[in-house]
């Protein structure tokens, strides 16, 4: 598993969701799963 150190690189990718999670902020990927990423 892939996990990028940068949240702004992540959002940038096509199919990218930022979601809040628990006062978490997850980027998740469902067309390309690898690029994954949380912050906080």
């Amino acid at each position: 598993m892939k996990v990028r150190a940068s949240m702004k690189s992540l959002k940038n990718q096509t199919g990218a969701q930022v979601v809040r999670r628990r006062g978490k902020v997850y980027v998740i990927n469902r067309l390309n799963p690898r690029f994954k990423g949380h912050q906080g």
